[in-house]
């Protein structure tokens, strides 16, 4: 009977082997599948919608074969199409699960005397792919993303691509079949090697030999001789125990080969269940746009304005600094460029922070133009380390870059109630009646502030125990003062006063219905004679010198200081007052008083 089982095991050891190694070779199917598309006409970009890319689970993988240069990138498919409104494309979608190619005209003309448009190294792409003949890159993009395939942009986009997904054959089964059907020839390995021993067991007794001699003396030394004696052959049923140990061993090692072989895809996947953590939840309105960059954008953007402006400021290049710079970050660096043309020693401006983000705060927002906030740690050069930097970043259009308009040093550690980066932060108008003041009065109420003191009109408006930038400005103003007492108190006087400057705020809400707001407030200094005999020179101050122009008036000289703020402006029914949060101070422009 225990042969029967053996080869019954045998048998079905056999049997699931065979499945399990079926279902990992004959039987398993492909493991990707390919869309191959070819795309008719001479439009210069092929644009692939993110509905195409999802139509099979799984990641994509992009593969483009063309001489010449092969260029790819992705982003929102919105900002995509509004890319291209300047030029012709060809745009791949799904209609009825079918792949159906039009052809886009351009919906507006570029202006006249714009330069040809380029797709390397737009700021609106989350990331591009540049190669030679062949591009094949990896890709897992949801449905709001889509692919932007191009040459140069001037030439016909590529002709021939494809589009390559995994496809899931997994054989759960195949893994335990195997170990299984191991394990069952193990099995009838051990009850053939017991039916073995038990048939050689069943034998009838041998016979007995013949009795010897009633005569023939029995040698009781040779008896003796023998007892103690160990023989050399040990017992049968040692060899029988020895021989079935090592039967076995071969089939668990078989066994451990099989299940060594066998991937993750030929097990059953037990994936335990995840108990969700709370978090807190952000109720997003349906009519709010998206985030304008994401946190890998957003600090690819601020590397490349950082790289950028160190060029222009080595080699003073005020045009390729507005490249990158606008506002008052331009106009202090224009500023600075020529001082340092004229001066020998006067030092630069600090360098724009580049590298990890501490913060990204992008408006929500589908139009243009666009802007986010971003705070980069200070730089510890020198073996000083500098405070942490804020900026506020803006794009006019979707074919301009994001440009730094306001950069200051962080001056506050208030704790701020921000939206998430995947999220982003509604955008503020400037006229808003919701915050304790619009952002369009609030560097006119400042500067009110700066120049009368606790006798503004809006004093009470401003948080003055966390404001570093009045004490310093008050400083600073105390020094000059006094500088100029030493030598022409006699002649002249020295007035100060502050006005809002030029430039729009931009502001970006908070969860807790306030608002963050970027102004620039210009601190002005005039020094007139007091007698219609004086003049005012100067000579000493190559600054005011080189920037007006002359070394002395007789009118006198006036000296505008830009001072980028940001604030944090609470809401119209909050009892907090507006916080300063961070401030830069450079030298504008010097003057003859007219």
């Amino acid at each position: 009977m225990r042969f029967v089982w053996a080869v019954a095991a045998f048998v079905l050891a056999a049997l699931m082997i065979g499945a399990g190694i079926a279902q990992r070779t004959v039987f398993v199917g492909p493991k990707t599948e390919s869309q191959a598309i070819a795309v008719a006409g001479d439009a210069p970009y092929v644009l692939i919608d993110g509905a195409v890319l999802n139509s099979h689970d799984g990641s994509q993988t992009l593969r483009v074969q063309e001489p010449g240069q092969i260029f790819a990138a992705y982003g929102r498919t919105g900002d995509i199409e509004a890319w291209l409104a300047r030029s012709d494309y060809t745009h791949l979608s799904l209609k009825d699960g079918a792949l159906v190619s039009d052809s886009v005209a351009a919906a507006a003309k570029p202006p006249a005397g714009s330069a040809v448009l380029n797709p390397v190294g737009s700021d609106l792409w989350l990331d591009e792919f540049d190669q030679q003949d062949e591009l094949v890159t990896p890709l897992q993009l949801p449905a709001d993303m889509s692919l932007l395939v191009a040459t140069d942009g001037v030439k016909p986009a590529p002709s021939s691509l494809s589009l390559t997904w995994p496809v899931r054959n997994a054989t759960p089964w195949a893994g335990p079949l195997i170990i299984l059907g191991s394990l069952l020839l193990a099995v009838g390995i051990v009850l053939y090697v017991l039916g073995v021993r038990h048939v050689r067991r069943s034998r009838g007794p041998r016979r007995k030999g013949l009795p010897l001699p009633v005569t023939e003396p029995i040698d009781l030394a040779v008896e003796g001789a023998d007892k103690g004696v160990v023989s050399a052959t040990p017992p049968r049923r040692r060899l029988t125990r020895g021989r079935r140990a090592f039967v076995v061993v071969p089939a668990l090692a078989v066994t451990a080969v099989l299940a060594t072989g066998c991937t993750p895809d030929a097990w059953p996947q037990l994936v335990p269940t995840e108990t969700p953590s709370p978090s807190p939840s952000v109720v997003v309105p349906e009519d709010q746009g998206s985030p304008v960059v994401t946190q890998a954008q957003a600090e690819r953007i601020v590397g490349r304005i950082a790289s950028d402006v160190a060029t222009a400021d080595q080699n003073r290049d005020a045009a390729a600094a507005a490249i990158r710079l606008d506002g008052t970050a331009l106009a202090t660096r224009k500023t600075n460029y020529v001082l340092r043309g004229a001066i020998a020693d006067q030092a630069a401006l600090p360098a724009v922070p580049s590298g990890h983000l501490e913060v990204v705060l992008p408006e929500a927002n589908d139009e243009w133009p666009r802007v986010f906030f971003a705070v980069a740690a200070g730089s510890d050069a020198g073996g000083t380390q500098k405070p942490d930097v804020i900026m506020s970043i803006t794009q006019q259009d979707p074919w301009s870059p994001y440009k730094l308009s306001t950069l200051a040093d962080l001056a506050s550690d208030a704790k701020l109630n921000l939206a998430p980066d995947y999220v982003g932060a509604i955008p503020i108008p400037a006229d808003s009646p919701f915050l304790a003041i619009a952002p369009k009065n609030l560097a006119t109420a400042y500067a009110d502030v700066v120049t009368n003191g606790t006798g503004s009109q809006f004093a009470a408006l401003f948080d003055d125990d966390e404001d570093a930038f009045q004490k310093q400005l008050s400083e600073n103003r105390k020094s000059r003062l006094d500088a100029f007492n030493q030598t022409g108190a006699q002649t002249g006087a020295m007035t100060f006063s502050a006005q809002a400057a030029s430039t729009a705020p931009v502001a970006l809400a908070t969860l807790d219905s306030g608002a963050i707001v970027a102004v620039t407030v210009d601190d002005l200094e005039t020094v007139k004679p007091t007698n219609a005999d004086a003049v005012i020179k100067v000579d000493g101050n190559p600054v005011v010198q080189n920037l007006a122009g002359a070394a002395q008036s007789s009118t006198g000289f006036s000296t505008t200081y830009a001072n980028q703020l940001f604030f944090f402006v609470p809401s119209q029914s909050s009892k907090a007052r507006i916080q300063l949060l961070g401030y830069s101070s450079n030298v504008l422009e010097a003057k003859v008083v007219g």
